[in-house]
């Protein structure tokens, strides 16, 4: 890790978690030393690629719901990108490290085509002329009644004339195996408890739309659905502060390992984790275990 980086993280103040988002509890379903760097140091991660430009298609197709209905075609998104490109890298100028090294903007011309056949896949996933978003990038949070606060940003919220409510979100990777779609669901799923427990409406369906892969994911959510998802969340949020109070948050080696920011702090790597900044507590026996907590 270059010294700019060390010096933003010496800037960085530690907090213990004060509320769970569907991010950060797939990082701690995948490797609890992860959310630790994440959540509790709170590591600078260099931006990826792939991540920036999820970040900018996601832009894109938000604002193209502010024309009107007519005017919602594949041109107009792809118009949009140039816009939308100079914006993220006002917003967040971290970005523009991506292409430092590329003094004749080839590869960003490589980068900012791919985003446009993203967008252009879509149109073949779903027509915005016919849509009309009751939200975008809709910021939700939720208190349970044990306390633990929930929190998210839905890409988009349908609601049909009946009523029905569908949540959607944009993934600019490929659809997962059909063994995996349950990972995949579990974002949604925890979108639709948050939008349960706020509105007291169970969603009518889950949509995931792949836009790397042409592929949309549906599922149709029930009350017994979101009390399971409840349940982990809280089995989870148990863990999480149990990790917090004890100082204890053991790596879990996977493939995943090999696109992480942080192995240079990593025991799994040879690295040392920064000196633990929150006070502690002896860590007690119970059964179970943070290092076996994963998906359903």
């Amino acid at each position: 890790m270059d010294s700019s980086f060390e010096d933003a993280a010496a800037e960085r103040v530690a907090m213990a978690p004060t509320s769970l988002s569907p991010s950060r509890a797939g990082d701690f379903m995948q490797c609890p030393l992860l959310y630790r760097f994440r959540v509790i140091d709170r590591l600078p991660e260099k931006p990826s690629e792939a991540a920036t430009r999820g970040t900018l298609v996601h832009a894109v197709l938000e604002r193209l719901f502010d024309a009107p209905a007519v005017e919602r075609t594949a041109p107009q998104a792809k118009a949009l990108i140039p816009g939308q490109w100079d914006r993220l890298r006002e917003s967040r100028p971290e970005v523009s490290e991506l292409f430092a090294d590329d003094p004749e903007g080839e590869r960003l011309a490589r980068w900012l085509g791919e985003a446009e056949r993203l967008v252009e896949r879509w149109f073949t996933l779903e027509d915005p002329t016919r849509l009309e978003p009751a939200e975008r990038e809709l910021f939700v949070e939720a208190e349970l009644e044990s306390g633990l606060r929930l929190r998210g940003i839905i890409d988009r919220v349908d609601v049909a004339p009946t009523g029905d409510v569908r949540i959607v979100d944009y993934k600019t990777g490929k659809a997962p195996r059909p063994e995996f779609a349950e990972g995949a669901l579990f974002q949604m799923k925890f979108y639709a408890l948050v939008v349960w427990r706020l509105k007291r409406v169970v969603p009518r369906r889950l949509q995931l739309v792949y836009l790397g892969s042409g592929d949309v994911l549906t599922y149709d959510p029930d009350v017994a659905d979101l009390e399971r998802v409840e349940r982990k969340l809280h089995a989870l949020w148990d863990a999480i502060r149990q990790a917090t109070e004890t100082g204890e948050w053991r790596p879990r080696p996977t493939k995943l390992c090999g696109w992480c920011d942080h192995q240079a702090h990593c025991p799994e790597f040879g690295g040392t984790p920064p000196p633990y900044p929150l006070p502690v507590r002896a860590a007690e026996s119970e059964p179970g275990s943070q290092g076996r907590m994963g998906p359903d």
